[in-house]
């Protein structure tokens, strides 16, 4: 146990620094003591400090607050998938849960609906992410092996593409396809607070609804017969999980589009260091997915040109050879 809450702190140590690079660069490099200044800057300063703060608080707080909300939603809801299925290799991004979630808020956009109410593009969103959530889960509930699982996902994962890939097809002007590629690849860039109201609530139950069901996912370990002996309301643990990652993957995708990989790579770096509990795995998970998309965004900052990388491109060059390394040792074991 101490060993897990000395990861916790260095995580969450490693969180704030990050947080601290992200305000400080870009275009107009912002010292510590500048911007925290400038985060508190009283009436009647200076031009140069009311031109730091409005940097800081318009352009760069809105995007570390997202990349914070949108990292730790993606590796709880990694982890919990992973705990739900007994898959070390299920991922929303990988089983096409992500892909379903962007297929919807594409729609939504596609048919103009998010111009009568903003809040219809996350939750259509999270409506496709519990929809696809859910075949996997009965696909899995039925003794599919982790390859056949994988398959579904990998076949969804496709479906959700040619439809995306249709809706953008068609789409009336370049202009809204143009729009619609960007936005499936997955940015940060352009963000503001609208966005981070806009996607909060949601992420905040499905960050609550999960946390919750960690130690429902440690009896589970034991079998899904050995879980109901113990008391586990195994149906209740279903709803709630798929729940949960509808939430928090549809939220995301719906203000930063499709970026996948942070619920896969995640989990299994901190997996051994607290005992394969997912009870324990839930809060390490969720601050790692917070510093891994921060650092992937700060990376990209630092090497973009003229023209900005993709976050979603980024995460995907990090966590596809991840991908390739877990399914290679995979195969050795059970030689």
């Amino acid at each position: 146990m101490p060993r897990v809450w000395l990861l916790n702190t260095v995580l969450l140590a490693l969180l704030l620094v990050l947080a601290g690079i992200s305000l400080g660069i870009g275009s107009v490099s912002i010292g510590v003591a500048d911007w925290w200044a400038a985060a508190w800057q009283p009436a009647g300063a200076s031009d140069l400090a009311v031109r730091h703060q409005a940097i800081v608080q318009e352009i760069r707080l809105p995007r570390v607050v997202l990349a914070v909300l949108v990292g730790m939603s993606l590796g709880v809801a990694g982890a919990a998938l992973q705990g739900l299925l007994r898959n070390p290799l299920a991922e929303p991004g990988l089983l096409g849960v992500s892909s379903s979630a962007g297929l919807g808020a594409v729609l939504c956009i596609y048919f103009g609906l998010w111009h009568w109410n903003a809040w219809l593009l996350p939750t259509v969103a999270m409506a496709s992410a519990a929809a696809a959530t859910l075949v996997l889960y009965r696909i899995a509930s039925r003794g599919a092996s982790n390859l056949t699982l994988i398959l579904a996902g990998v076949a969804m994962s496709s479906l959700m593409a040619a439809l995306t890939s249709l809706a953008i097809n068609l789409a009336p002007t370049p202009t809204d396809m143009q729009d619609i590629v960007l936005w499936l690849m997955g940015s940060l860039a352009d963000r503001s607070f609208d966005e981070v109201h806009l996607c909060l609530p949601f992420i905040a139950l499905g960050l609550l609804i999960l946390a919750g069901s960690g130690r429902q996912l440690d009896a589970l370990t034991l079998g899904e017969d050995e879980a109901a002996s113990m008391g586990v309301n195994l149906p209740r643990l279903r709803a709630q999980v798929i729940a949960g990652t509808a939430l928090c993957v549809g939220a995301s995708v719906a203000v930063t589009g499709s970026i996948g990989f942070i619920g896969l790579v995640v989990p299994h770096l901190f997996r051994s260091l607290v005992g394969y509990r997912p009870s324990r795995l839930l809060l390490p998970s969720a601050l790692g997915g917070a510093v891994l998309l921060l650092g992937a965004d700060i990376a990209l900052r630092l090497l973009s040109g003229r023209v900005e990388l993709m976050l979603g491109v980024v995460t995907a060059l990090i966590g596809a050879p991840f991908f390739f390394y877990l399914v290679v040792r995979e195969r050795w074991r059970h030689r």
